[in-house]
């Protein structure tokens, strides 16, 4: 049991230009050296994890570094992928603002890379990618103990086989149900050797929000939820081997500046969220969409809705701008949650990356450094207050 409210983050961090150069090549195969991609993958998680400490973040990642983005990496590590052009489905939300869409893509944000189609059958084909990846984190991580000497704890990123399906365009399988169940069958083997390894697995599921503006955009509610169901049955079926206190989830409706109007509320999907198995949910809390949720939440944990062993990661820190929240904010946000679960079901969170894809990201690597130490000095302020 921990006498503080912990800090963490989503996962992805900005990837120096030496990192986005190595991914590009990786992905296109032009000029590409295994070599030197596993050196500077290695040289990078190893800064990145001492940035981290630097900025008092208790549960650490590699910062996705090795990552092109949070889904499409899987086309390395499974067959059945092939890289294709299909038509991309665009937020419904940024539909309604065309020439806003048009300045966002004039501008350059939007991610630029190749988009895995599946046309084969699912299986794992190499994992000495996520084996390199685990040895990069565990070695960094020792390199940087934490106070007493002890390992410092660290997450590891993994696709669900809810996002891989909804963005990875299946032209194999005759149903989506058996497109999961392949997916579920494949990614297990991944999920199971992060945890073997020591390192908590962080599922990355915005597939049950944000799929509903993009994929699920021309459908009902209802028929968005059937299928979520189904996605979080496929993680289920993925996670039966690992423990549910080594896993964590997080949920949002895309890390993008934009209207946001669209995006489906929490209270139509805490129900479907609630039903995966990591014990641990993170979840946009700050950006100015999605804030008030934090009242979801409360009458979820009122009408005892939110299982016992469930803790909450909310978003205190925004992830498409580059305000640094004040510490005292951060710690309001974190006593609401408190007030919800009680203060050992807490954690500090952000809303989500803040390099989702490689070479795109809204925050000055700089300023989101010192967002993580903002949030660092507002959990000590809150546990503060929580821990008279």
């Amino acid at each position: 049991m921990n006498n503080r409210i912990l800090t963490t983050h989503v996962g992805s961090l900005p990837r120096p230009e030496r990192v986005v150069t190595q991914l590009f090549a990786q992905d296109s195969g032009l000029n590409y050296d295994p070599g030197e991609f596993d050196s500077v993958m290695e040289a990078e998680v190893k800064d990145v994890v001492a940035r981290q400490v630097a900025a008092q973040v208790d549960v650490v990642s590699d910062g996705e570094m090795s990552k092109i983005s949070y889904a499409t990496y899987i086309r390395h590590r499974l067959t059945g992928f092939e890289l294709g052009e299909m038509p991309r489905a665009v937020p419904r939300d940024l539909d309604d603002f065309p020439d806003f869409k048009e300045r966002l893509a004039k501008l350059g944000a939007t991610p630029k890379y190749h988009r895995p189609i599946c046309t084969g059958p699912i299986a794992v084909k190499d994992l000495a990618g996520l084996h390199k990846d685990i040895a990069n984190l565990k070695a960094a991580t020792k390199s940087a103990p934490q106070a007493n000497g002890t390992p410092r704890r660290a997450f590891m990123n993994s696709a669900s086989p809810g996002v891989i399906a909804v963005f990875q365009p299946n032209k194999y399988y005759a149903s989506t149900e058996l497109y999961l169940q392949a997916l579920a069958d494949a990614m297990a083997t991944e999920y199971e050797a992060i945890v073997a390894a020591g390192l908590d697995l962080q599922i990355d599921a915005p597939d049950l929000a944000m799929g509903r503006h993009i994929k699920f955009r021309d459908v009902d509610d209802n028929e968005f939820l059937r299928n979520a169901n189904l996605q979080v049955e496929a993680l289920n079926h993925a996670l039966r081997n690992v423990p549910a206190e080594r896993v964590r989830m997080h949920v949002c409706w895309g890390n993008y500046e934009g209207p946001h109007h669209h995006d489906i509320g929490l209270e139509k999907i805490i129900g479907v969220v609630l039903k995966a198995k990591p014990a641990t949910v993170l979840f946009e809390g700050a950006n100015p969409r999605h804030a008030h949720e934090w009242e979801v939440w409360a009458q979820a944990g009122r009408e005892g809705r939110i299982p016992d062993h469930k803790i909450l990661a909310p978003g205190v820190l925004d992830t498409v701008n580059n305000f640094i929240e004040h510490p005292r904010l951060v710690a309001q946000r974190l006593l609401t949650y408190a007030n919800i679960v009680g203060r050992d079901r807490v954690m500090a969170a952000t809303d989500c990356g803040f390099g989702t894809f490689a070479g795109f990201g809204a925050i000055h690597p700089p300023i989101c450094f010192a967002k993580l130490a903002s949030m660092a000095e507002g959990a000590q302020i809150a546990s503060k207050e929580l821990w008279k």
